[in-house]
This record gives C-alpha cells, sequence and structure tokens, in this order.
C-alpha cells in the first residue's frame, strides 16, 4: 500500500464531522495524510477520544505510523450573542463595547476579553470576522466600556471572532479551557501540542514547563498569529520544537500583501534552525463545497512546498467538507508535481555558523551525508536516532533522498510524521554498527522500500551501542 514513491512534504488534515468516523480516517491516510489535528475549539472529549482511538487501531492495520496534534484554542478573542439575526454596522456610527454579558446592539456588544477597556488605546483598530468589519477605538473608560467608531461596516452576527492588532493584550496564553484541554491531550498521549497566539518565547516555555509537570512528553507547534510573535520569531523558533504559520489569524493581524513575505520569512529561519514548519490555514477552502480546488489555492499549495515547509494543514476542507478524502488525492498530486519537476533540492551549503559546540561534529556529519547523497544519487539516507534531532537536521538540508530513520523510541516514530522526507522504523536491538546497518538494509529491501542497485548512505554513531551523538558516514550500493 506505502511504497517508496512518497511526497516528502507531510499533510496535516483536521479532523470534524466530515472525517470522524473509521472508515473515512482511514481512506484519509490511503490518500496521503501524515498527521491529524484535534482542533480543541470544537468537539467533546469523547469524540475525540473516539477519534484517537480510531487513528491507533488504523495504524496497527496498516502498520504505518501517523502523528496526533492537539490544537489548543487559546485566548481566542469574541464577541457575545447579538440581537436577532445580527446588527448592521454602519460607517460612521458609534458602537459601544461593554464587559457585562448581554444580548448585542449598536448601543452594548459583549466582549468576551474582559481586560479589553484597560488594554486598548484611543486610534487603535478593532477587527471583526475574519477582518471583514473594522472599528477604531473613540474612547474607553478603561473599567467596562469601550466606545468605537465604524470604518468598514456591514452584518455583525453573533460570536464573531475578534483581532486587535494595534493593541497588547494582557491574557495569558493559556486559558482555563486549554488547561484542561492539555490534560486531555497528556493523558490520551497525544503527540504534538498546538499553541494558539503565541506572543513570545516565554508563552512557549510556559507550556513546556507544565507539560513537564504532568509527565508529558509531547513537543510543541508554536501557532504564528500575531504581529509580536512576528517581532520574536527567532527566540520563540529557538525554543519550540515546531512552528506554524497560522495564516488565519495571523493575515488579519498583519496587514494581508505582507502576509507571502511573511510566511516565506519564517519558513526560512525554520529552515536554519532544522525545526518542522506547518504552512496552515485556506489551502483548498473552496473544497469545503466545490468538487475541485480554486487555480489560486493550486498555486498556493504549489509555493508552500516551493518555499520549504515540511508540511501543509486543512483546516474546514477534512472536517467540515463535503470532500475529505478528495482534497487529499488533490494536495498530494500538487505536492507530487512540484517535488519531481520544481523543487529546490540540498539548500544547504554552509551549516559552521548554525552548530552548537557540543553538536558540531554530529552536524558536519549529518551535512556530509546529504552531500554524499548528492554527489552518489542515493535514493536513501539512512539514520538512528533517539530524539529525532538527527532527522530533523538532515531533513533541514532538503537532500534528494528518501529518510529513513530507525529509533528504539516508539513515541519518536509518530512525531517524525510531520518533518519533511522522514519515515520513522522501530528498532530496539544491540549489535554492533556493521551488523545494525546490514540488517535495516535488508529489511528496507524486504519491505520494498529500496531496490537493488540504488544507492544508500548511512549515518550512525561508532559504537552503536552507545547511542551516542552521529560520527560515521558510510555508502554502499544495495545488492
Amino acid at each position: 500500500m506505502f511504497n517508496t514513491n512518497y511526497n516528502k512534504t507531510k499533510i496535516v488534515a483536521t479532523i470534524g464531522p466530515a472525517s470522524s468516523t473509521k472508515e473515512v480516517l482511514k481512506e484519509l491516510i490511503i490518500a496521503g495524510v501524515d498527521c491529524f489535528r484535534i482542533n480543541f475549539s470544537h468537539g467533546s472529549y469523547e469524540q475525540h477520544a473516539q477519534s484517537i482511538t480510531y487513528i491507533r487501531e488504523l495504524v496497527a492495520e496498516l502498520n504505518y505510523p501517523i502523528a496526533i496534534l492537539g490544537d489548543l484554542q487559546g485566548p481566542k478573542l469574541r464577541i457575545g450573542m447579538v440581537e436577532g439575526e445580527g446588527i448592521q454596522l454602519v460607517e460612521g456610527e458609534a458602537i459601544t463595547f461593554v464587559s457585562e454579558e448581554c444580548i448585542g446592539t449598536k448601543e452594548g456588544l459583549y466582549m468576551t476579553y474582559q481586560n479589553f477597556p484597560r488594554d486598548v488605546k484611543v486610534g487603535e483598530n478593532i477587527l471583526l470576522d475574519d477582518g471583514k468589519l473594522q472599528l477604531e477605538i473613540v474612547a474607553t473608560n478603561r473599567i467596562d466600556t469601550v466606545v468605537t467608531k465604524v470604518i468598514v461596516g456591514g452584518l455583525l452576527t453573533s460570536k464573531k471572532g475578534v483581532n486587535l492588532p494595534n493593541t497588547k493584550i494582557s491574557l495569558p496564553s493559556l486559558t482555563q479551557k486549554d488547561l484542561r484541554d492539555l490534560d486531555f491531550a497528556i493523558q490520551q498521549d497525544i503527540d504534538w501540542i498546538g499553541l494558539s497566539f503565541v506572543r513570545h518565547e516565554k508563552d512557549v516555555q510556559e507550556l513546556r514547563s507544565l507539560i513537564a509537570e504532568k509527565k508529558g512528553t509531547q513537543l510543541i507547534v508554536a501557532k504564528i498569529e500575531k504581529p509580536e510573535a512576528i517581532e520574536h520569531i527567532d527566540a520563540i523558533i529557538a525554543i519550540t520544537d515546531a512552528v506554524m504559520v497560522a495564516r488565519g489569524d495571523l493575515g488579519v493581524e498583519v496587514p494581508l500583501h505582507q502576509l507571502p513575505v511573511t510566511q516565506k520569512m519564517i519558513v526560512k529561519k525554520c529552515l536554519l534552525a532544522a525545526k518542522p514548519v506547518i504552512i496552515a490555514t485556506q489551502m483548498m477552502e473552496s473544497m469545503i463545497t466545490n468538487p475541485t480546488p480554486s487555480r489560486a489555492e493550486v498555486n498556493d499549495v504549489a509555493n508552500s512546498v516551493v518555499d520549504g515547509a515540511d508540511a501543509v494543514m486543512l483546516s474546514g476542507e477534512t472536517s467540515m467538507g463535503k470532500y475529505p478524502v478528495r482534497v487529499i488525492e488533490y494536495i498530494e498530486k500538487i505536492i507530487g508535481e512540484v517535488e519531481s519537476k520544481n523543487y529546490h533540492y540540498f539548500r544547504r551549503a554552509d551549516i559552521t555558523q548554525e552548530s552548537s559546540k557540543d553538536r558540531f561534529v554530529s552536524d558536519l556529519i549529518l551535512y556530509a551525508g546529504s552531500l554524499l547523497a548528492r554527489g552518489s544519487n542515493a535514493t536513501s539516507i539512512v539514520g538512528f536516532t533517539q530524539t529525532g534531532y538527527a532527522a530533523y537536521k538532515i531533513a533541514s538540508f532538503r537532500p534528494n533522498a528518501n529518510l529513513y530513520f530507525f529509533t528504539n523510541n516508539k513515541k519518536i516514530i509518530n512525531t517524525l510524521n510531520i518533518v519533511w522526507g522522514v519515515r520513522g522504523f522501530y528498532y530496539d536491538k544491540s549489535l554492533s554498527t556493521d551488523e545494525t546497518i546490514q540488517e535495516v538494509k535488508h529489511f528496507l529491501k524486504d519491505e520494498n522500500w529500496v531496490k537493488k542497485g540504488d544507492m544508500m548512505v548511512h549515518i550512525a554513531s561508532i559504537p552503536f551501542i552507545a547511542k551516542g551523538n552521529t560520527n560515521m558516514v558510510k555508502l554502499q550500493e544495495i545488492d
């Protein structure tokens, strides 16, 4: 079912009503999904637990790893209920926001963000409903009331999202709901945790400390959605395990014309840091209702692949769309076309400025393995990892070879499934380095991942049993 012709750029699919049955989840995996996202903004714990059970049953049935990403909602700002079918905001008129819950009118709209009057300043903007409506702060009593003027009007309905692109909000990065969701994610042994609305590296560190306190092993995906995160992007990338360019809220908070360049900047920085990066939101939005994507969406997916993203993510397309499997089939074809005909492999020319002192030799060996694969036209690079570091690092060089990594840490196998080009396998024997190399070579050949005549690069540590940093590289032909 799965062979060596897999795409290197991974696919993340969000689970929802359209994709929550075991049958559809299986079809999605066969179509090309590498990671399933559980969106804690929707659904019950019972529903999420059932989806996780199905995924793990399918992993065992198909003998194929799948990562699970639990996405925390974060401090999402919303208005409350409004009267009737909505209220019409007219350009130039005054709209008042209040801190006491009520049915909203133009004289009093409830804002769930209690510190709103204290944090905003006159002249700052409020964006409602994904930026469709724009208001300007006229006055605040800094206690419970904010008066605004409508700049761009339209129909405002209940519980629409709020963005404050100019305001430094004082909300914590983790809400009480997030803490409950985190407990559930750890209990379910989910692989990755998505941290929404990251503003600076302290937000990531807080989540990491909580995971450690709760004896969890989850890795963190920092979601870049706020202008403040762009200001602190280097520090955030340094401390997180992976990054998501979450273009929904980011595209509202940052001027739209800046979004493409911002995306490319983040991907480039993640490649240099050897941190996986996911591009998300509206990749194939029209396929929520249409059987085919728009030309612009096809180009968007292709450009994300060309940029060098580790993975692309689908949200409403697979969670509530009419064609969840079909959209995966389309995106898989787009990725395959780009990678086979217009992909920039072997992106890195030098790594000497990036490596820490304790990783310098290991990083050079991994880089040498990538160069050796290029010079020999090797079809695969095979390595061993305890933490995933070697896989992340060599994937960041973007070699034109399949990356097969073996580990005795079963948890690592699933987490690697969002890393560009990497397939993980379980291996727990304690043989010599040469014996191990021969054994995994025969395993890959027997399972049709490689074939006779292929060139293969091995990276490992000597002695193998010590499981130290990578210090050996070897090239051989498959006999």
